[in-house]
């Protein structure tokens, strides 16, 4: 008897045939998962609050990286926030929006009418949060491969790519305080008297704790949630088939052999 080796992440279970398929086919199905979650981290940008203290809103787009790491696995989890980058980079309107598209009197902007920008990410206070999403949906991706996403250990992962989406991205906003005068005036104009790590901190970090904490709690329970779902499917198809009665067909017809000559 064969023993069954179990997907390595949740789209291996979801489409079983993508690794036996053959390779054209299995790049398109690939291709496909890459771009179609750089799109869902798209529209999670999207998914906006205005806050008055930082250049930087709260949106969805934690969940959409942690989710896909999770669900991809680390190569097709980091090449679709590496695609999702690109995407922005290349003018397409994809990145969160920043504070004046949203308005001075808008604070919540939900996807529609879409508000989205671009640029280069080293020319962006918040570069480094995007640049941060390639590493963290890829190593989240790798803790995904060895079990972590169905185990009690699915939130240890989800925060170790929370920390290292700021490992990141606050470096880098620093940097952008420290080198950009109308930058720092903005938040000197904010917080008087603190200096950029304080500053950094202030605008880049301590008003997303709450926020993130509630998308890796979001993200930390769809990955069981997704994973027990195909759990029980897969039982009860298997159930199913056990329980089935076995086709009758005809019987092979027996052919007589010529008598031995005498």
């Amino acid at each position: 008897m064969v023993a069954s080796v179990r997907p390595k992440v949740l789209v291996d279970a979801l489409i079983p045939g993508i690794g036996a398929d053959t390779r054209v086919n299995r790049f398109a199905i690939d291709a496909t998962l890459v771009v179609g979650f750089a799109l869902l981290l798209a529209v999670c940008a999207q998914i906006a609050i205005k806050i008055p203290t930082t250049t930087v809103p709260i949106t969805g787009q934690t969940f959409g990286v942690l989710l896909a790491g999770g669900a991809l696995g680390s190569r097709r989890g980091g090449l679709s926030m590496l695609v999702y980058m690109l995407m922005g980079m290349a003018g397409l309107s994809v990145f969160a929006p920043s504070p004046s598209p949203l308005g001075d009197q808008q604070v919540l902007h939900f996807i529609l009418p879409w508000s989205g920008g671009e640029g280069l990410v080293w020319a962006m206070s918040s570069g480094g949060y995007i640049v941060g999403f390639v590493l963290a949906a890829y190593v989240v991706g790798l803790l995904a491969e060895r079990g972590w996403d169905r185990r009690s250990t699915v939130p240890v992962a989800m925060l170790i790519g929370s920390i290292l989406i700021y490992a990141v991205g606050l470096p880098w906003l620093g940097i952008h305080i420290a080198n950009n005068d109308g930058l720092r005036a903005y938040f000197e104009g904010i917080y008087p008297g603190a200096g950029v790590v304080q500053m950094t901190l202030k605008g880049g970090l301590y008003p997303f704790i709450g926020g993130d904490a509630l998308k890796l709690l979001a993200a930390a329970l769809a990955l069981p949630g997704a994973w027990a779902l195909v759990d029980w499917f897969i039982g009860r198809s298997r159930t199913r088939m056990e329980r089935r009665p076995p086709r009758s067909g005809r019987r092979p017809s027996i052919r007589k052999g010529r008598p031995p000559r005498n």
